[in-house]
């Protein structure tokens, strides 16, 4: 059995961008009980044709991950801002596509293990598909070891943690996440699924799952191909400017666009930063949702104004009652990187989940009085669409 460091599918480590020298990072903690893949590198390829039929199984067949409920605990992670392609397609069940075309659905098991069941693949080799999952669910961080440090560092982080474990960031496709932040800027989440539905129906149809369709992204060639009057159309506002505009950008970068945003995982945090803002439609707090969730700075700190009153009520109580700017925003950034270290995002992810009411009915009443109070128009908001406050 392997760990997840030494498996063949982690078997080129990802360098991952240390934070700014003047924070001191957390040690993360060595222990030898990091989960394991045991399942992928024991799978039989199946014959899988090149143009598959899409098919719905009702009854699919459940391989384990080996990640426990501690390392990855899907209601915590899906449902939660990350992402807007992944559906709740059955009970603790949610399907996406990993890889650009490989449909896959995520079920928590009884045991509190994650299974997984691939649909169909546009793709011949099967140890690819394995590999793309690990890939996007971030396995070779062991979240239980993040998480041992960021408890020695806060204890009220230590308390969160015990009823809201598994909240594991993703690392998404460049692209993919790129254009689905440009769609959540100032909305809600109604209409942000509705605008990345309309994006994703623009590839290729790779099946139905629960009711939902599903497809590859748009390759950036494919997402050229649209007008701004077509995307206003389809109701995406001031932010069709934004798309079209974004995708000139890239296709205009020497060596190509997707290789340009791949290659920011490269770079320092703030280099990263301000080459997204020099996207149209992309600012600093979109730039730092990019560069968490796909680009690999984990240290990035989305400020909008939830994550400001965490801040200030926790970390930088003397700001309180101020109202936010961007030079104060670099100060919340600053702040969560000084106690949590280089997995300051990770964190702050689970700080900023502890605070949406759906989460606040897990946590013990000592804890939920410590948490952040929504405004009533804050609340009023999201009732009927969703318990995730985007701006």
């Amino acid at each position: 059995m392997q760990s997840l460091r030494t498996s063949p599918i982690m078997k080129r480590p990802r360098t991952i961008p240390s934070a700014p020298s003047t924070p001191p990072s957390p040690q993360i903690l060595q222990s030898k009980k990091t989960p394991t893949l045991r399942s992928f590198s024991s799978i039989k390829p199946r014959n899988i044709l090149t143009n598959p039929t899409p098919t719905t199984e009702q009854y699919p067949k459940w391989i384990p991950l080996n990640l426990s409920r501690s390392e990855l605990y899907l209601p915590l992670t899906f449902p939660t801002g990350q992402t807007f392609r992944w559906k709740q397609t059955g009970a603790i069940q949610y399907t996406g596509v990993v890889g650009r075309s490989h449909l896959v659905s995520l079920k928590q098991l009884d045991n509190d293990d994650v299974g997984y069941h691939f649909h169909c693949t546009t793709s011949e080799v099967s140890a690819s598909r394995e590999e793309a999952l690990a890939d996007f669910l971030n396995v070779g961080i062991s979240l239980t070891e993040v998480w041992e440090s960021f408890k020695v560092s806060d204890s009220r982080f230590a308390e969160l943690a015990t009823h809201l474990e598994g909240a594991r960031v993703l690392r998404q496709d460049p692209l993919e996440c790129l254009i689905q932040f440009i769609c959540s800027s100032n909305n809600n989440i109604k209409r942000i699924t509705m605008m990345v539905d309309f994006v994703s129906s623009l590839g290729n149809y790779l099946g139905d799952v629960g009711g939902f369709k599903f497809y590859e992204f748009p390759s950036l060639e494919r997402l050229a191909m649209v007008s701004e009057q077509e995307l206003r159309a389809a109701g995406f506002g001031y932010r069709a400017k934004y798309i079209v505009g974004t995708v000139d950008a890239l296709q205009s970068k020497p060596g190509g666009g997707t290789e340009w945003l791949a290659a920011l995982r490269k770079l320092d945090l703030p280099e990263a930063i301000d080459a997204l803002c020099s996207l149209p439609g992309v600012g600093p707090k979109v730039a730092a949702c990019i560069a968490l969730f796909s680009l690999d700075q984990h240290h990035a700190i989305p400020v909008d104004t939830h994550v400001w009153k965490i801040a200030t009520k926790y970390l930088l109580p003397e700001l309180a009652g101020t109202s936010l700017s961007p030079k104060l925003s670099n100060r919340v950034a600053d702040a969560f990187v000084r106690t949590y270290g280089k997995y300051a995002g990770w964190a702050q992810t689970l700080l900023f989940i502890a605070e949406l009411p759906s989460q606040k009915a897990l946590l013990t009443s000592s804890l939920l009085n410590s948490t952040v109070e929504k405004s009533p128009k804050s609340n009023k908001r999201q009732r009927g669409i969703t318990e995730i406050p985007i701006e």
